[in-house]
């Protein structure tokens, strides 16, 4: 049986992995993409003598190119791949990516809705929590998301979140949660809270909204919004802020990197700036009392 497009869009976020592994064949030193929003600017195009005339954006579900000097140049993802791999089978161009790319898509009819059965093995975010205080930079263990969703929805920080939300004093509030509130590190497990002793990377990146005058409306937006999948999205321990967990992909470009271009799209989106705390990669994040925190399927099928 063939592999779906749909199937292989899903795991190549819109067909940007693929641009990025064609590119990377030519370019191997170089950065061959710079996502911003649904556009990925102007890049390289090998198939017009490595100049710098292909421009790359996400329509709708899919990534498609042109060239802004060869007219006839244009299409999407999978045209772009038929041009590398020189393969004008759909179906032989399908698995051919799939085997390049290490997709790991069975090559089988699979029901929309086989992944209930069991959880879904290929992806595991993997964060390290720390007990407070904030000062403790040695982790007592390793939590998964759906572990931390448990302990933010659960009555365990909920007498010290109302307490820290009575505090009026700003300096004092700071203290306060400093010392009174376990924390985690969502990008990833550490030897030690240091940015050099991180031991792997989860893929998530925290995003960080603070004094927000309509959190509801925001949080509405974040759950729907078009390019990013939401992983976890919950209220911070102060009660006028979010914190927004995302999945990126550090094969392509680096943790910071990722966190600029991201902090770039949400100004673009929402007109709003983000802390900037969330480019170090061994940020901490303080477990509040949130009982209507979302959770991803994925992970509650843990």
């Amino acid at each position: 049986m063939e592999i779906s497009r749909e199937a292989i869009l899903d795991k190549t976020h819109y067909g940007l992995k693929i641009y990025a592994y064609v590119l990377r064949q030519y370019y191997p030193e170089t950065t061959v993409l710079s996502v911003k929003g649904r556009d990925c600017g102007i890049t390289r195009n090998p198939f017009n003598g490595g100049k710098e005339t292909i421009r790359i954006h996400i329509d709708g579900v899919i990534a498609t190119h042109r060239d802004t000097e060869l007219e006839d140049f244009k299409g999407d993802v999978f045209d772009f791949a038929q041009y590398h791999f020189r393969i004008t089978n759909e179906e032989d161009l399908l698995l051919k990516i799939n085997q390049e790319l290490h997709l790991n898509l069975e090559v089988k009819e699979k029901d929309e809705l086989d992944w209930l059965n069991g959880p879904d093995d290929t992806w595991y975010a993997n964060c390290s929590f720390f007990k407070a205080p904030v000062r403790n930079v040695f982790p007592s263990e390793t939590l998964r998301l759906h572990q931390i969703f448990a302990l933010i929805t659960s009555d365990k920080y909920k007498s010290t979140t109302e307490e820290l939300r009575a505090i009026t004093n700003i300096k004092e509030a700071r203290k306060f949660k400093a010392n009174r509130f376990d924390y985690v590190t969502f990008s990833g497990t550490f030897e030690k809270r240091n940015d050099k002793k991180l031991l792997q990377h989860s893929n998530l990146l925290t995003i960080d909204f603070d004094h927000l005058e309509n959190l509801q409306e925001l949080k509405s937006k974040l759950l729907n919004d078009e390019y990013f999948e939401t992983e976890m999205l919950f209220t911070s321990p102060s009660g006028d802020g979010l914190k927004w967990i995302i999945r990126i992909d550090i094969s392509e470009v680096s943790h910071s990197e990722y966190f600029t271009a991201v902090a770039n799209y949400i100004k673009q989106t929402y007109n709003i700036e983000v802390d900037q705390s969330g480019k170090d990669v061994s940020r901490a994040c303080f477990l509040p009392y949130d009982p209507t925190a979302f959770l991803h399927q994925r992970h509650q099928a843990l």
